[in-house]
């Protein structure tokens, strides 16, 4: 690890704590050359699904753009960075359980769909009349309806 000050190579850490449910390691770092102290954090590098589009062409998974259409669906809600990072997390750890080297993206919205149901109705009716192509407000209306009725069972 280099130092972000002084760019020495060496350096000892002083403290490693597990966070973000376990899945990052949080290690707190000393400079032997400067003395200066920083945090760094260490995750796993998991390899998910590359995509199939509707088009039929393939690309790499981006988490970027699963979190861009996540924040865009919960625009102005009142919903918390670590609830969405959970559910975008879970989203992953779903894919990475398929096994599957390539995944059709309508499988994708599928599951960030239930992670919108079940964090805000607005959010989910906002991505799902986007995902779904939604034409006129009537099929709002139904989509709503669906709603109501899957709440109540």
């Amino acid at each position: 690890m280099h130092c972000p000050f002084c760019g020495d190579t060496e350096t000892k850490v002083n403290d490693s704590r597990l966070v973000g449910e376990g899945s990052q390691v949080r290690r707190r770092r000393e400079c032997h050359s400067c003395s200066e102290r920083f945090t760094t954090f260490e995750t796993a590098e998991l390899v998910l699904p590359r995509l199939i589009k509707s088009n039929g062409t393939h690309q790499p998974f981006d988490e970027r753009k699963l979190k861009n259409g996540f924040l865009r669906a919960l625009e102005k809600r009142p919903i918390d960075l670590d609830t969405i990072d959970a559910a975008l997390d879970r989203i992953k750890r779903r894919l990475l359980n398929t096994g599957e080297r390539e995944i059709e993206t309508r499988k994708v919205g599928e599951l960030v769909m239930d992670e919108l149901r079940s964090i805000d109705d607005v959010a989910y009716v906002r991505f799902a009349s986007v995902y779904r192509s939604f034409q006129d407000v009537e099929e709002f209306r139904e989509e709503i309806e669906l709603m109501h009725k899957k709440d109540k069972k």
